[in-house]
């Protein structure tokens, strides 16, 4: 089912759901930096909501919430895509979800790591080191969500060094 609506900004007609998925609810057309404000919502939301998990199901819980915004982010994201007629809309930021519920996979619930998976992320999202370019290039919903996704993984791998290296952080 879909319904049209022209967005602002937009070059033509949205599907209501990809629209309000790929935009995160509207995130995505936040001023100044949408990407970021994705990501501070992201992580904000991941600490209220995991106040209700207990600490056994909690990685679970991450990693199947990431697993489903990467599944509703691709299509959500190759749909935008092709009715904007841009290959990354800026305003797509399901992919910023996607990416930063990586590292709050195995960061504790405790500011500190929070924002430091915050920072790792957005650096990496931004600075798209190899191979994360390559990632970028595939086609559609698939390149606009896998390169934050590899953006993720590296933000991960990196909080789970420092977390080793200087316990607690």
């Amino acid at each position: 089912m879909s319904t049209s609506a022209t967005e602002p900004g937009s070059l033509g007609q949205r599907t209501r759901w990809a629209s309000l998925a790929g935009t995160f609810f509207g995130i995505g057309h936040l001023p100044a930096g949408p990407g970021t404000w994705a990501s501070v919502i992201t992580v904000l939301l991941w600490w209220f909501f995991s106040t209700f998990v207990s600490g056994d199901h909690l990685v679970i819980f991450a990693v199947v919430i990431t697993c489903a915004v990467v599944a509703i982010g691709i299509p959500a994201s190759t749909v935008v895509a092709r009715e904007s007629g841009l290959k990354d809309p800026g305003f797509v930021v399901i992919d910023e979800v996607a990416g930063q519920m990586i590292p709050l996979i195995i960061a504790p619930l405790r500011w500190k790591y929070l924002v430091v998976s915050l920072i790792l992320f957005r650096c990496f999202d931004i600075v798209k080191p190899p191979p994360l370019r390559m990632l970028e290039r595939l086609p559609e919903g698939v390149g606009i969500v896998l390169d934050d996704v590899g953006a993720g993984v590296y933000a991960l791998l990196i909080l789970a060094v420092l977390m080793k290296l200087w316990p607690p952080l």
